[in-house]
């Protein structure tokens, strides 16, 4: 496995970064085919073993159970200072507000609960899932800054934000002597490129860690056309992001399968040895072992130009979708 530091921060990552979404209880939460806790272990086990060091959750899967399986695993088979864990936190919720609940402390609370659910001192990587919208931005980079100087938390990242709001940011933060965001985690993969646009160039230049997220696009970049899994069929809200564009987005899915047979190789690596030539650490996610094995050949694939040039040739706009699309609608509706 390779490794690399995330950003300008101090951590040594894998590049292939494993996804826990998958992991929680399959009753509790947002989706229905997550696997239980002791298919969890099984799966960081291997991802262990394969060289992984980088695990990322939230406190929003699968209403925390996530962490939950991850930090149980994660504590019974490896050392801290051997691998590299990343939760996030959402806004704040409206009863919060109503309730009065600052940016500064609803952070510290979402920590705190994090902190218990992974039963850990400290995480390396606290992320800030999505623009908050309804707390002022100085609130939220103060509210990190404290819990880093607190030593719960080492570095912190943010996830599903435009670049403008990514360098607003990071100024203030650079002119109050507060802590940097050093990792962007963003929607990008072969049929989902908008991030090419601004935000990779901007952090291609400020050295902020890109780390991908939805890097199989759901499965997609992983299917031949008439293959199916248990996620693409009961997964809705990947179903919201990437039906409306499937015809489209079919040929570029058959052109990785075209070259994955010209190579001898799977689909996934194809997809994520594209994703690697742009990118830091691809979050990938997996419920079976047998995907931890596919997923950690992909940095040893090294495609050609050509080969790059090929799979993004037919690509053609998308609109934002999912998250994304929720963040431009809510500043829109701010403006008018």
């Amino acid at each position: 496995m390779e490794y690399r530091k995330l950003g300008s921060s101090e951590l040594e990552v894998s590049r292939i970064c494993l996804g826990c979404m998958g992991f929680g209880d399959a009753q509790s939460g947002q989706h229905s085919w997550t696997v239980d806790e002791k298919q969890t272990r099984s799966i960081v086990q291997e991802a262990l073993a394969a060289g992984i060091n980088f695990f990322d959750t939230a406190l929003a899967y699968q209403n925390g159970t996530s962490e939950q399986y991850v930090g149980k695993a994660l504590r019974d088979l490896a050392k801290r200072d051997d691998y590299v864990i990343a939760t996030k936190f959402t806004p704040r919720t409206q009863e919060e507000i109503d309730k009065g609940i600052s940016g500064q402390e609803h952070i510290e609370n979402c920590l705190h609960q994090s902190l218990k659910n992974l039963h850990m001192d400290h995480v390396d990587l606290y992320i800030y899932h999505m623009w908050d919208h309804h707390t002022p931005m100085e609130e939220i980079m103060e509210g990190l800054h404290r819990v880093i100087k607190a030593g719960k938390v080492r570095y912190i990242g943010i996830s599903n934000c435009f670049a403008w709001q990514l360098a607003k940011a990071n100024a203030y933060a650079r002119m109050n002597g507060l802590s940097e965001f050093v990792s962007m985690q963003g929607h990008y993969n072969l049929i989902a490129r908008e991030e090419e646009r601004e935000m990779l160039p901007f952090c291609a230049s400020e050295n902020i860690a890109y780390t991908p997220y939805s890097a199989l696009a759901g499965g997609r970049l992983a299917k031949r056309r008439g293959e199916t899994s248990k996620r693409l069929e009961e997964d809705a809200y990947a179903k919201f992001k990437y039906d409306r564009t499937a015809e489209m987005d079919q040929h570029s899915i058959d052109r990785v399968a075209e070259l994955a047979d010209r190579y001898g190789v799977s689909m996934t690596e194809i997809s994520l040895a594209w994703l690697l030539s742009k990118t830091s650490a691809p979050i990938v996610g997996a419920t079976s072992c047998a995907q931890v094995h596919t997923m950690i050949k992909a940095p040893d694939l090294q495609l050609s130009e050509c080969d790059i040039a090929y799979l993004e040739e037919l690509y053609l706009p998308h609109p934002l979708v999912g998250v994304m699309a929720q963040n431009g609608k809510q500043k829109a509706g701010n403006v008018v």
